[in-house]
C-alpha cells in the first residue's frame, strides 16, 4: 500500500500553480477594490460605517419603541443610515466570503467540504487531485479535456460528503408524542381540566410543559420567552403555584456587608430597578464606617380577626366582655395552642359594629410566618365559644380586622408581625465623604419630605422614602408573601442631628413586618439558598422563633441602610443623575464599574 500512495512531487506542484493561476483569473475584482485606495484604510472605513449605522439605527428604534413610535416611518437620516448599512453589509460580506464563494466555484464536488478538514491532509490531497476542474470550465456543463499529468496509480475509497460544522447549532424541540398530543387537544378542547393534569399525568415537569402547549395553541401567543427547563416543578406541587407553565427570572444582587448588631450580612435583593441594589450598598457602606447599625425587636406576634354576628347587639357585646375577661384567658388559650406547638396564644383585642363583632387575635409562631397557624387556632376557640354561645353566626374567618395585605391603621399602630426598631450614628465625615451631602440638610429634608409631606399626603404609615422598595426586593429573595410588603413597609424615618449638628442619628421604625423562615416560599431552592446566606434558613431548633425574627431585624436594618442613601441622594441632588447612570438599558458597562 506504501507504494500506491507515492507520487511525482513535480506533478503536484505543477497542478498547484495551474490551480492557482486559472483561479486568479476567474474570480476578477475583489471587494477590497471597492475604493482606490489601500487595502486597510478601505477596511477600516466601511468597518467604521457598519458600526456606526448600526448602533445609529439601534437607539433610534429603542427611541420609537419607547415613544409607541410606528417602526416603519422612517426619517431621512434612517434611509440613508439603512442604505449605508446595506452597502457597508455587502462589502463585508464580499470581504469575509470570497474564499467561500471562490471554493464553491472551484470545486462544485460534494468532497469540497472535505478539503477544509486538517485532520487528514493526506486523503484531502487525494480527494483535491480527483475532483479538481480547470477554472474555465467549472462554469460549464461540458466535460473536462484530460489533464496531462504524471500519476501514479491510486486507489480511492468513495467517502460519503461532509458536511461543513455548524456555530452555535440551536437544538431541535423535543417531538412530542402521540400520548402528548392527545393530551394536548383535549385540554384544548376542554375535555381534560389543565389543574389535573399533575394528578392524571404523576409528573409535574411533563404536566406543566403540557399544559403551556395547550395555552399557546388556545392564545396562539408564543410563550418562547418564559423558561420550562431547570425547575423543580415537584417542589411547588400544593403549597407554592398551582397550574405553572414556567417561571420568571429575577435578578438578586448583594447589598452590604451589612454590620447589623456585632455581625456582618451580606443581603439578597431580587429587583429589577437599577440603582437599589447600589443605593442600599453604599448605605450599608456609610453603616458600617460608623461602627454598624443596633435594632431592638418590640414584639412578635401574627394575627387574625373573625367577623361573627348575633341577634341583638348586647349578646354581641356579652361575648366581648367574655372574650377580654382575664378569668376566661386560660380556657380560651387551651384551645387556641392545641393546634400546634409553635403557636401560643398572647392577646385578643375585640371591636364592636353593632351586632357585629370583630375578634383580633394576636399569637407568636415560631419560625414561620404563621398566617395558616393563627388561623387553625382561630377556628379552634371558634367550635370552643359556640358551646356557650350557640346563636353566634360565624361570617368569616377573616374580617379584615387583622389585617392582612391591606394598609390598614391598627397595624401601625398595634403592629403585626415583628415590630422593629433599628438606629445608627453616622459621623459628619462619612456624611460629606460617602453620602455627599451634610447633616443639617438631611436633617430638613426628612422633615419636610417623610414627615410633613407624608402628613400632607394623608400617609398610612408611610412616612419614609422608599422603605417598600428594600422591603419587597428581600421578600421576593427570600421566599416571602410578596404581598404583604404592603404593611411591611409601614415605617417612620427619623433623623435627628448630634453632637451640636456634627453628627447624624438615624432611625427606622417598622411595627409590622411580616416574615419566616419557614413554610411557602422558603423552602424553594433559590430562596433558601438566599435565606442560608443570611444565615437563617429553617426553624431555629435552639430557641424557636429565632431566626424569622433577626430576618426581620435584617430586613430593618437594610431599610435604614437605603433609606439613608436615598435621602442623601435626593439632598445632594444626584436622584436623577444615578437613575439614568444605573437604570438605563443603553449604557457604557466600563464606566458604570468604575
Amino acid at each position: 500500500m506504501e507504494g500506491t500512495r507515492r507520487r511525482s512531487t513535480k506533478s503536484i506542484h505543477d497542478h498547484k500553480l495551474v490551480d492557482h493561476d486559472e483561479s486568479s483569473a476567474v474570480i476578477g475584482p475583489k471587494a477590497s477594490d471597492a475604493l482606490p485606495l489601500p487595502l486597510y484604510i478601505t477596511n477600516a472605513l466601511f468597518f467604521t460605517v457598519f458600526f456606526s449605522v448600526v448602533y445609529f439605527l439601534l437607539t433610534r428604534w429603542r427611541e420609537k419603541i419607547r415613544n409607541s413610535t410606528p417602526l416603519h416611518l422612517l426619517t431621512l437620516s434612517e434611509i440613508a443610515a439603512i442604505f449605508a448599512f446595506i452597502t457597508s453589509f455587502i462589502y463585508m460580506l464580499g470581504f469575509f466570503g470570497i474564499d467561500f464563494v471562490q471554493s464553491l466555484i472551484l470545486r462544485p464536488s460534494p468532497d469540497v467540504w472535505a478539503a477544509h478538514d486538517d485532520e487528514e491532509d493526506e486523503e484531502d490531497l487525494l480527494k483535491e487531485d480527483a475532483c479538481i476542474v480547470p477554472c474555465g470550465q467549472a462554469l460549464d456543463c461540458t466535460a473536462p479535456p484530460p489533464q496531462k499529468l504524471t500519476v501514479d496509480p491510486i486507489v480511492v475509497v468513495p467517502s460519503p460528503p461532509l458536511k461543513p460544522k455548524a456555530v452555535d447549532e440551536v437544538p431541535f424541540p423535543t417531538t412530542l408524542t402521540e400520548e402528548d398530543e392527545e393530551l394536548i387537544n383535549s385540554v384544548v378542547a376542554g375535555k381534560i381540566p389543565s389543574y389535573s393534569l399533575e394528578s392524571k399525568l404523576g409528573d409535574c415537569k411533563r404536566a406543566a410543559a403540557i399544559r403551556r402547549e395547550a395555552l399557546q395553541r388556545i392564545t396562539s401567543k408564543s410563550l418562547s420567552g418564559l423558561p420550562l427547563e431547570g425547575f423543580d416543578y415537584e417542589s411547588i406541587l400544593g403549597q407554592c403555584c398551582e397550574m405553572p407553565v414556567g417561571y420568571v427570572q429575577i435578578p438578586v444582587g448583594i447589598a452590604g456587608p451589612l454590620l447589623l448588631d456585632g455581625k456582618e450580612y451580606s443581603v439578597p435583593m431580587a429587583t429589577t430597578e437599577g440603582c437599589l441594589v447600589a443605593s442600599t450598598n453604599r448605605g450599608c457602606k456609610a453603616i458600617h464606617m460608623c461602627g454598624g447599625a443596633t435594632s431592638v425587636l418590640l414584639r412578635d406576634a401574627m394575627t387574625r380577626a373573625p367577623v361573627v354576628r348575633f341577634g341583638t347587639a348586647k349578646r354581641a357585646a356579652q361575648l366581648k366582655l367574655y372574650l377580654e375577661d382575664p378569668a376566661n384567658f386560660e380556657a380560651v388559650s387551651t384551645a387556641f395552642n392545641k393546634s400546634s406547638r409553635f403557636g401560643r396564644l398572647q392577646n385578643i383585642k375585640c371591636a364592636l359594629a353593632g351586632k357585629n363583632l370583630y375578634m383580633r387575635f394576636s399569637c407568636s409562631t415560631g419560625d414561620a410566618m404563621g398566617m395558616n397557624m393563627v388561623s387553625k387556632g382561630v377556628q379552634n376557640v371558634l367550635d370552643f365559644v359556640q358551646n356557650d354561645f350557640p346563636d353566634m353566626d360565624v361570617l368569616g374567618i377573616s374580617g379584615n380586622y387583622c389585617s392582612d395585605k391591606k394598609p390598614a391603621a391598627v397595624n401601625w399602630i398595634e403592629g403585626r408581625g415583628k415590630s422593629v426598631v433599628c438606629e445608627a450614628i453616622i459621623k459628619g465625615d462619612v456624611v460629606r465623604k460617602v453620602l455627599k451631602t451634610n447633616v443639617n440638610t438631611l436633617v430638613e429634608l426628612n422633615m419636610l419630605k417623610n414627615l410633613t409631606g407624608s402628613a400632607m399626603a394623608g400617609a398610612l404609615g408611610g412616612f419614609n422614602a422608599h422603605a417598600s422598595n428594600i422591603v419587597s426586593a428581600i421578600y421576593i429573595a427570600t421566599g416571602q408573601d410578596p404581598a404583604q410588603n404592603v404593611e411591611s413597609s409601614h415605617c417612620i424615618t427619623m433623623m435627628e442631628p448630634l453632637n451640636g449638628g456634627e453628627d447624624l442619628h438615624v432611625s427606622v421604625t417598622m411595627p409590622s413586618i411580616e416574615v419566616g423562615t419557614v413554610g411557602g416560599g422558603t423552602q424553594l431552592a433559590s430562596q433558601s439558598a438566599c435565606l442560608n446566606l443570611l444565615g437563617v434558613k429553617g426553624a431555629c431548633k435552639e430557641t424557636p422563633g429565632a431566626n424569622a425574627r433577626l430576618l426581620a431585624s435584617i430586613v430593618a436594618g437594610s431599610v435604614l441602610a437605603g433609606e439613608l442613601s436615598l435621602m442623601s441622594a435626593i439632598a445632594a441632588g444626584q436622584l436623577v443623575q444615578s437613575h439614568m447612570q444605573y437604570n438605563r438599558a443603553n449604557k457604557d458597562v466600563a464606566k458604570v464599574s468604575s
